[in-house]
């Protein structure tokens, strides 16, 4: 089945008409979007761009052959251009399925906002999911987890990434979704970080986008993201490392919070601190409060003691995300009396070390998706205390084992994320 896309825009195109952001600014060349419309083999149009018979000429591609024209959404963008001869666009029913005359089908699926999804199956058996600006799927089948009778992961999916990265995880969580999925982003809007950002952050997620008029094959794996295990995120006070290391896993299902940190009792400004995190993460992440990282990294859910071989079950495998390094340093530190002069040099300097070894092996081996978050220090002022410099060089050497473990590590500054490696 082949797949052309006429847009890959938000419904307004992007940029958009004489908006100044930065993200209108730099949407020139491929990284301008008209509004996504979808050319199934010639013969299924999906919603509109403007403009379509140019659009679809621009790709080396006609509307000649097309039988059928479906709309997502209610268009509220510019005024759109049904070329003569033309079927009539409608939307279908949610649960209607159309058999097309040339062999496709074409299933309409519920979405949670004022729409419809389609999924499309290809003469040979190919499947894709398409879902509206904005949408994620609503009422999934808690035996198979799609509108699809149970027919497995799509081949391919379109969505939209940055807006509804719930939506991905949703289709991940029942099995929609797999690791040969093609993840392909669409309704790019100007809220999408500008440049090679985008890119950076749909790699995250397992997707990718394509310039307006590109044609894919579905079913090819070639182009699918390969995702990093491990990666660690450095910065600095405020500078949005932890909303980058959540970011990086909004879209997949089934993600355990490790909180360093634990509460402090009567210390209002850290609760608020908690409660801030809290509130952004999405509802469906379990959060747990411990210290203890080497169980969890080698596949025990939380609560639970790790298989004696450190080995990890089919059910152990989702993902982690720690946050935060400094604060578990902290939490050893005090184990191990290393804020004692003398505790430190007699046993504490070998504790620690042990504890971080510990640390860093289990790293190394472990099976889960891992996403740790970490304090960059050393840059500023030496701090006036030994014990304050002992944190400093203890955190600079576990940032640094930490990360030669990890296929990517990342540091934000000003909310902006610079890849170090990976």
């Amino acid at each position: 089945m082949e797949l052309t896309l006429l847009g890959t825009g938000a419904p307004q195109g992007l940029p958009r008409p004489d908006c100044p952001c930065a993200a209108c600014a730099v949407a020139i060349g491929d990284e301008a979007r008209a509004a996504t419309a979808l050319l199934v083999d010639g013969v299924l149009l999906i919603d509109l761009t403007p403009g379509p018979a140019f659009a679809a000429a621009r790709a080396g591609k006609s509307l000649a052959g097309v039988r059928q024209v479906l709309l997502s959404h209610p268009h509220d963008g510019p005024t759109l251009e049904v070329p003569a001869g033309l079927p009539t666009p409608g939307r279908v029913a949610d649960g209607r399925e159309l058999a097309l005359l040339d062999g496709h089908r074409v299933k309409a699926l519920a979405v949670d906002i004022p729409g419809t999804g389609y999924e499309i199956t290809g003469t040979a058996g190919e499947r894709l999911l398409y879902l509206p600006p904005g949408g994620a799927p609503a009422g999934l089948d808690n035996g198979h987890g799609h509108g699809n009778g149970g027919g497995g992961p799509y081949d391919m999916v379109l969505l939209d990434v940055l807006e509804r990265p719930d939506g991905l995880a949703r289709l991940r969580a029942r099995g929609a979704v797999d690791a040969a999925t093609d993840v392909v982003a669409v309704h790019i809007d100007h809220g999408a970080p500008p440049g090679p950002e985008l890119h950076r952050r749909l790699a995250a997620a397992g997707a990718r986008t394509v310039p307006d008029g590109g044609t894919l094959v579905v079913g090819e794996y070639h182009a699918v993201p390969d995702l990093p295990r491990r990666t660690l995120v450095l910065g600095g006070a405020r500078s949005g490392k932890s909303a980058e290391a959540e970011r990086r896993l909004t879209s997949f299902p089934d993600v355990l919070y490790v909180a360093t940190g634990g509460t402090r009792e009567g210390d209002t400004e850290w609760a608020e601190r908690i409660w801030l995190h809290r509130e952004r993460r999405p509802a469906s992440w379990r959060t747990v409060e411990t210290c203890d990282l080497v169980p969890l990294l080698e596949g025990a859910a939380a609560g639970e003691e790790a298989a004696g071989d450190g080995t990890a079950g089919p059910g152990d495998l989702s993902p982690l995300l720690i946050d935060c390094l400094a604060l578990w340093l902290t939490h050893v530190m005090d184990d191990v009396g290393a804020w004692d002069d003398e505790t430190w040099e007699t046993s504490g300097r070998r504790a620690l070390r042990e504890r971080v070894d510990a640390l860093v092996t289990a790293v190394r081996a472990t099976r889960r998706p891992v996403v740790a978050v970490s304090n960059e220090v050393g840059s500023g002022v030496v701090p006036a205390t030994a014990a304050g410099r002992r944190f400093r060089d203890e955190l600079g050497r576990l940032n640094a084992a930490f990360g030669a473990e990890c296929e990517q590590v990342l540091l934000v500054v000003a909310g902006q994320a610079l890849a170090l490696r990976g």
